[in-house]
């Protein structure tokens, strides 16, 4: 049995509470934002982590395990039975 939780920075973070995960890196052109090049995953309740591009593919393929498997070129997971 796979873990529900998946490694972000230092945080182990339940896939179920994820909402989206950024699909480009931050970029605001700010001197002092800290978050350049990092990727951001949307939890619930507006909460946010940072992920490394490694880190974000690994939450990415966490969650595709978690909820079955099913890939983007599965075009049939809204037919009814």
């Amino acid at each position: 049995m796979s873990s529900i939780f998946c490694l972000v920075d230092d945080k182990r973070i339940p896939v179920y509470r994820i909402m989206w995960i950024s699909d480009l890196p931050h970029f605001c052109g700010h001197d002092d934002c800290d978050r350049e090049g990092q990727y951001e995953i949307r939890l619930e309740q507006d909460e946010s982590v940072w992920a490394s591009r490694t880190e974000r593919d690994a939450t990415v393929s966490m969650i595709e395990s978690w909820q079955g498997g099913m890939h983007a070129d599965d075009d049939n997971w809204n037919d009814p039975m």
